[in-house]
């Protein structure tokens, strides 16, 4: 359900009219196809996602540090355009950590299922 949200963004984002559509749409979907392969070369291995994911994130940072912020507008006007730009169209990016709650929460949710499929 999460993938199928993000593709629809993505989706979005690259259904743009012509004069909008960033020069970087292409490459983006390229990346985005090679991470879900990753992924689902990852899948049922927990300890090979969390280092995509800590990849991910690593590079997300890296890009805001070392590309994102030199590379936004110097004057206050461009600057205000730009943050209304980002907010009509999706807002800032973000990559959540899931909460050592939510994931006991989830492991306890499995632990019972799986009680209640095994027989006595």
């Amino acid at each position: 359900m999460v993938q199928e949200s993000q593709d629809r963004q993505f989706q979005d984002v690259q259904s743009t009219s012509p004069s909008t559509v960033s020069p970087a749409a292409e490459p983006l979907g390229e990346v985005q196809q090679v991470v879900r392969q990753v992924a689902q070369g990852c899948q049922g291995n927990p300890e090979a996602l969390l280092d995509l994911l800590r990849l991910l994130e690593g590079l997300h940072r890296e890009i805001c540090e070392q590309e994102f912020r030199p590379a936004l507008p110097d004057t206050r006007r461009a600057l205000y355009s730009f943050l209304r730009e980002i907010e009509a169209e999706g807002g800032w990016p973000y990559i959540p950590r899931m909460r050592l709650k939510t994931l006991l929460a989830h492991l306890e949710a499995q632990a019972s299922e799986l009680s209640e499929t095994t027989p006595d």
